[in-house]
């Protein structure tokens, strides 16, 4: 069931009953007198034994620093778990208290929050909400009802876009990538799996070597779409001074060319895309991989800081590239753009976290481009970290020390990319992101299975034996990135698969390599990072240790067979 953003409201206006009221109105009239606050309760998913919903209250009377809003359910809805709000549940009274950073309620002003509940038979709508302790109307849409701040406009303006573009909808299979899989011994298994199309330079738009371009690309969905919908997945990836931090992915652009990749690159793409052709497609972009973190965590002042991210960040070229891309992108109406948002073991620590966040509003907000052109964020794309770590939490401590201060998690927030990945949506809706923001997360090499993968948690002689034992990231460290192995094949594409996750994707093609693991010469102006060397001892990135990676793996983009074989075997859920 698709999200809706026209609220699903119980058929009754409920005029406050108390007298004394906290709030007082706002004006002398008449219909919001009587309206203290309103609450819009919202069903943004729901399949038969439970529900995602997003909730906003409106105070229109005077100000406060704290709020708690309570309902009461008819039926045996259960919450399970909550954000930007702590939610608790006696019998069938909820509660939702505001967190630190949104309590402040001024005139006029409204908090928005979600949930995440289980329920058997009916999951009827409250039909009454208070707001500390005062009865609120629910909101029908009736002529005396505040403006409605919270209720976003269809981002990009002129669209009918949905909200999860990947619900109800099949996914494309790029055929040049299934015929490489269906080759390999076992690869028919998933060949058919959705996969995304990399424009990794401005050659990619009409096709490389004799391969498929954009148009091709879209025509060969027009097909596989029939009647139905179709979801087609592109990755806009030729920044100028790309990857800044990683040879093995440098791009064709120099880090002065932004004039370049706007003119041939967007532009070309923009032109594309927008065919009337390609209307009944939902084109769904992923903008820019690995770029804006780079601008907070390898820059000067950080023992991880490279010279070529420094000249970057000075010269605002990630960020104009980034908010270039989503204004002309953002202008098609069935065009959803996906920024790249990082993952936990790259951004998971307090010091990056926000800073991160910010820097993606400073990049939507940047060369014409607004919060409305971003429909979601992308996390873990071409990584490798565990989507669900089951066998500890982060609140777990072992002989009084905690998980965060073993030497695999050091200190970080989360644990895993699903933990993350609803954070980090929380976060960026609380600084202006729209409220029905969606995340997608590459699950194409994070399954981690085979029989190296624990069945339960560590021994308990230190914390880190506990988490070691237990963890299903078999990594040397979570900075290792390159052609990891062990690695298997994880969550197969799924629409809607939990809270705030609009789909988990592969994104990443499996048996694509990340880098060439020697120095091989090439036209495409790719680099040789030791990252990719199996003999690499590190750096501080990851730890100084050993970097992890396969040997004899050809350059970046290139088909690694033997990394797409370990993918397989070593596949959680495992193939049949």
């Amino acid at each position: 069931m698709t999200r809706s953003r026209t609220a699903m409201l119980a058929a009754l206006a409920l005029v406050a009953g108390a007298s004394g009221t906290a709030f007082a109105a706002q004006s002398a009239n008449a219909g919001a007198a009587a309206v203290p606050c309103t609450v819009d309760y919202e069903v943004q998913n729901d399949w038969g034994s439970g529900f995602t919903a997003a909730v906003t209250v409106t105070n229109n009377g005077a100000a406060t620093s704290g709020w708690s809003l309570g309902w009461t359910y008819a039926g045996s809805q259960k919450v399970t778990n909550s954000w930007n709000a702590k939610v608790s549940q006696s019998g069938a009274a909820v509660t939702a208290a505001n967190e630190s950073y949104n309590g402040t309620l001024s005139t006029g002003g409204s908090a928005s929050f979600g949930f995440q509940g289980t329920y058997s038979g009916s999951n009827a709508i409250p039909a009454t909400f208070t707001l500390n302790g005062v009865t609120c109307n629910v909101d029908d849409g009736g002529p005396t009802d505040p403006p409605g701040p919270t209720d976003p406009p269809d981002p990009g303006g002129p669209s009918d876009r949905v909200n999860n573009p990947y619900d109800g909808a099949q996914v494309y299979v790029n055929p040049e990538w299934s015929a490489k899989a269906a080759a390999e011994p076992g690869g028919d298994r998933i060949a058919d799996q959705p996969t995304g199309v990399w424009l990794d330079r401005i050659a990619a738009i009409e096709g490389v070597n004799g391969g498929m371009g954009l148009r091709d690309h879209l025509d060969e969905a027009l097909t596989q779409k029939g009647s139905g919908e179709l979801a087609v997945q592109l990755v806009i990836y030729n920044l100028p001074g790309r990857d800044c931090a990683a040879l093995a992915s440098n791009g064709e652009l120099g880090p002065t060319e932004i004039d370049k990749y706007k003119t041939e690159y967007i532009d070309p793409i923009s032109a594309i895309l927008a065919d009337p052709k390609y209307a009944d497609l939902r084109i769904v972009t992923t903008v820019e991989i690995d770029s804006l973190p780079n601008l907070v965590t390898n820059v000067s002042g950080r023992p991880t800081a490279t010279e070529n991210c420094d000249v970057m960040k000075a010269n605002g070229n990630y960020q104009k590239g980034v908010g270039y891309a989503l204004n002309k992108l953002g202008d098609i109406g069935n065009v959803y753009n996906y920024v790249d948002a990082g993952h936990h073991g790259w951004l998971g620590w307090d010091s990056n976290f926000g800073p991160s966040a910010e820097m993606f509003k400073t990049a939507a907000t940047t060369e014409g481009a607004t919060v409305a052109d971003v429909h979601g964020f992308i996390v873990n794309t071409a990584n490798y970290s565990a989507l669900k770590e089951e066998n500890f939490k982060i609140t777990d401590s072992v002989n009084g020390t905690s998980v965060r201060q073993s030497k695999w998690v050091d200190w970080n927030q989360y644990t895993d990319e699903l933990s993350y990945a609803q954070a980090m949506r929380d976060k960026l809706v609380s600084i202006g992101f729209e409220q029905n923001l969606g995340m997608l997360i590459d699950t194409s090499r994070n399954g981690w299975g085979g029989a190296d993968r624990p069945t339960g948690p560590g021994a308990t002689t230190n914390v880190d034996t506990y988490v070691n034992g237990g963890r299903y990231d078999r990594r040397i460290h979570l900075g290792n990135w390159c052609n990891q192995s062990g690695a298997g094949l994880g969550e197969r594409p799924q629409a809607s698969p939990a809270a705030g996750i609009d789909a988990y994707v592969w994104m990443k093609p499996p048996g694509e390599s990340d880098g060439a693991s020697k120095e091989i010469p090439n036209d495409e102006g790719k680099g040789f990072d030791r990252m990719c060397d199996p003999t690499y001892e590190g750096n501080a990135r990851n730890g100084n240790n050993p970097s992890g990676a396969l040997g004899d793996a050809p350059v970046s983009g290139h088909w690694f067979s033997a990394q797409f074989q370990e993918l397989m075997k070593n596949a959680y859920p495992p193939l049949s």
